[in-house]
């Protein structure tokens, strides 16, 4: 029973840091997910023979959550803070999606070029403009994608700790 809830905790982990990346994935949920399953059914234990605790789950599931919260906030705020409108945020998506075909140049280029010419043509900025929100929604993009790679990451790290 033991290796299959280390498949799955590993499968986990390795789902939620390609949904901090994939739009319509919950990375980090899916991550703390893999560290449950090892904590109700696995040994829960790490090298030398320390269990895993309640505490450091719950610490986990708060970082989760903060950093949920905050990639559903910030790109918006950052483009925002950089004059854009709700039509800069929806290209940006558009234009994500649409770059994940070509991995991960087209990823940054579709944000950037997506919130840009949502810009231009539905809120009917000038190109100055346009740009200055698309850099918004890129770099708030990025920042929310750094910060559910580097928690999907660290709790992947922590299901190899505690998967013996």
């Amino acid at each position: 029973m033991l290796s299959l809830v280390a498949v799955l905790a590993v499968l986990a982990g390795i789902i939620g840091i390609i949904g901090s990346i994939v739009p319509g994935l919950p990375g980090p949920p899916v991550s703390w997910v893999g560290l449950l399953l090892l904590y109700v059914w696995g040994s829960g234990a790490d090298t030398s023979g320390d269990p895993m605790t309640l505490s450091f789950l719950i610490i986990w599931f708060v970082i989760m959550l903060v950093v949920t919260v905050i990639d559903y906030v910030v790109p918006a705020s950052f483009t925002k803070l950089t004059g854009g409108t709700k039509a800069a945020g929806r290209g940006a998506i558009a234009g994500l999606i649409v770059g994940l075909f070509v991995p991960p140049v087209g990823i940054i280029l579709g944000t950037l070029l997506g919130a840009f010419l949502s810009e231009l043509i539905f809120a009917r900025k000038d190109g100055w403009q346009s740009a200055k929100s698309a850099m918004g929604a890129l770099l708030g993009f990025l920042f929310g994608t750094g910060i559910k790679l580097v928690a999907s990451g660290l709790m992947m790290y922590y299901i190899f700790v505690y998967m013996n």
